[in-house]
């Protein structure tokens, strides 16, 4: 089966998020700021821009519901884990998004394990949940790039990400829990 460019473009764009996040998080350890910035704001784009190519042009594909969502989590677990390393944001809030995408990869593996195979569909909290963090590491990124104040709205934007990673995590695990029992 030939498979044009086009068709093939929403995958093309999920796979460059995904080679943009070694540039990004060494753009971070050597406090390049700016380039960071930049390079943060384009994968971000990239990912509204593939689903928007694969829902609007219906090139949707098996690769793509795989490779999205992986793009998407290894983007922004490195995000976390860099900016907590180099101290802009709290160890904690990179430990609960680290620990909400751990688990939930590991709760689709047990259930592929035993043979309980669980479709791969983003549910609309961990939608939310994924703008957040990514506005939320845009907003950290900028803090750095330009020199802004991190006012009464950082606190509020961590206490706003923990709570969306905890509550897509629950719903996940409900979702999962279900099946499981079913």
């Amino acid at each position: 089966m030939k498979v044009s460019l086009f068709g093939s473009l929403p995958n093309l764009i999920s796979l460059g998020r995904l080679l943009l996040v070694p540039a990004i998080i060494a753009l971070i350890a050597a406090q390049r700021w700016k380039e960071a910035f930049v390079c943060f704001i384009i994968a971000g784009a990239s990912d509204a821009l593939d689903g928007w190519l694969a829902k609007t042009f219906d090139l949707r594909t098996k690769l793509g519901a795989y490779l999205d969502p992986l793009a998407d989590k290894a983007l922004l677990v490195s995000i976390y884990v860099a900016l907590a390393i180099v101290g802009a944001i709290p160890a904690t809030i990179a430990i609960i998004v680290v620990a909400r995408d751990f688990m939930i990869v590991g709760a689709f593996m047990v259930s592929w394990f035993l043979d309980r195979r669980l479709e791969v569909r983003p549910l609309v909290i961990s939608k939310i949940n994924t703008l957040a963090q990514i506005l939320f590491a845009a907003l950290v990124l900028s803090v750095e790039a330009f020199g802004l104040a991190k006012g009464a709205w950082f606190q509020l934007s961590l206490y706003a990400v923990a709570g969306l990673a905890l509550a897509s995590l629950g719903a996940y695990f409900s979702r999962w829990f279900r099946h499981m029992s079913a």
